[in-house]
């Protein structure tokens, strides 16, 4: 069965919102890199000789993955959200959502960077070695310093998900001010084939991309909290892209496990709850666990007393946390998901 043109043309809106909102992140990125290194200050040749270290753009590149994977879940989730409440000839009304979901999103991006960065640069310097809290506390400043980049990434974050949701809102609000939904759209099947992106397919992408996101900021975080000053290429890698990888593959299989074939529609933001609670409960029930074997260690006196036994402790945890991984992603898809299976 064919699909009208504009019709078509809608169907392409999450990707096409997602690519954007990539899309333009990463040209702010570049654009404010570049400016930065060609720039001419007294200290433009201490900023060049730091961002020519392997280890500093594998640090900032799994920073900026995480926003960047938000952004292109999210927008993605708005369009096909829209597209399965409102259908595709509702959507279609609303010809120049692109351009208008792309202006809105510049600004904040704009503001993100240029407002926000500078600003919490400012608020981290006072937490430095030699900082003022230093000089009028007398304390360790990483305390301080913990806070504020934590105060950091909760504004910045909440940033991202309002800019967001009003660009999505404002690109597509045509489509809403008709008053009634058109009773007019392509098929079930039909839309799935064009849009590219099969319920059950999309549900485990998004959870899968959202919980390894979240997995890669909290490995960051740990990096940046244990290794301060890490120069080691090699332990980056593992501490940071490993842990990635497998979170994704092993959230791919739980959502996969989670789902059926042939369930429809998706409801994306169901996948969003649904990676983010079971990543809130890996890691409280990690936290249990790991607090009950050392508990269970210091009353029996056990002890690991070799390089072998701390390999081999470390594998069980491993695989502790991947089983954990696995069914609680499981279980919650099948929660969120349990009126369409």
């Amino acid at each position: 069965m064919t699909v009208n043109p504009s019709d078509e043309r809608a169907l392409r809106l999450p990707r096409d919102f997602a690519l954007i909102a990539v899309g333009l992140d990463v040209a702010m990125f570049v654009i404010s890199t570049v400016v930065l290194l060609t720039r001419f200050t007294p200290d433009v040749e201490q900023i060049r000789s730091a961002y020519a270290q392997p280890e500093v753009w594998i640090s900032m590149l799994a920073g900026l993955a995480v926003p960047w994977t938000l952004s292109a879940v999210l927008a993605w989730s708005h369009a096909r959200n829209a597209l399965e409440r409102l259908g595709a000839a509702n959507v279609a009304l609303a010809h120049d959502a692109r351009l208008r979901f792309a202006t809105v999103w510049a600004l904040v991006v704009a503001f993100s960077y240029y407002g926000l960065t500078p600003l919490f640069f400012k608020i981290r310097t006072l937490f430095m070695l030699g900082g003022r809290f230093e000089e009028f506390s007398g304390y360790s400043p990483y305390l301080g310093m913990g806070a504020a980049m934590l105060l950091q990434s909760v504004v910045q974050l909440t940033v991202l998900v309002l800019g967001l949701w009003l660009a999505a809102r404002l690109a597509l609000s045509r489509s809403r001010s008709g008053g009634q939904e058109v009773p007019v759209r392509a098929p079930e099947d039909a839309a799935f084939e064009v849009s590219g992106a099969p319920p059950r397919r999309a549900v485990m992408w998004l959870i899968a991309a959202l919980f390894a996101s979240m997995q890669l900021w909290s490995s960051l975080a740990v990096s940046n909290w244990l290794f301060r000053s890490d120069d080691n290429t090699l332990r980056l890698l593992l501490t940071l892209v490993l842990p990635w990888l497998a979170a994704f593959a092993l959230a791919f299989w739980g959502a996969w496990l989670g789902t059926r074939a042939g369930m429809s529609p998706a409801r994306p933001f169901r996948a969003v709850a649904a990676s983010v609670s079971a990543f809130l409960l890996v890691q409280v029930m990690s936290l249990v666990i790991a607090i009950a074997w050392f508990f269970i260690a210091y009353a029996s006196s056990l002890r690991v007393s070799n390089t072998l036994g701390a390999i081999g402790l470390t594998v069980a945890l491993a695989l502790v946390y991947a089983a954990l991984v696995v069914a609680i992603t499981r279980a919650m898809t099948r929660r969120f998901y349990r009126r369409y299976l």
